[in-house]
């Protein structure tokens, strides 16, 4: 269970499954839409969702060689759940943030 945990609650995985959802989408679209992401941590996480069943890798015998990714019905899923965690956080960004620099301040000026 933590595994399962561990992979779909890092950020990355979470982020790629709220952008793939969109449809099927090319390497370097997910590489646009995911601001900050290495081509390294890209590349990696793909796999990692793909190997747990969550987005399909589609490759087109075209030249240039054409890959597209997209949500499995099991993805589709998992993306209700991440979507939601992401209007929350949407929503209360902006109170965390005032939190955390009541939390940071030094002692007495809170």
């Amino acid at each position: 269970m933590r595994q399962v945990l561990d992979r779909v609650g890092d950020k990355w995985s979470l982020l790629l499954i709220a952008v793939v959802e969109a449809g099927p989408l090319r390497y370097t679209d997910l590489q646009r839409q995911v601001p900050g992401i290495s081509q390294r941590m890209l590349t990696l996480t793909l796999r990692q969702l793909r190997e747990d069943g969550l987005i399909t890798r589609t490759t087109y015998a075209e030249v240039p060689p054409r890959v597209e990714y997209a949500l499995t019905p099991l993805g589709r899923g998992l993306h209700e759940i991440v979507t939601s965690l992401i209007d929350w956080a949407a929503d209360h960004h902006d109170e965390i943030r005032e939190h955390r620099a009541r939390a940071a301040a030094p002692a007495g000026r809170s």
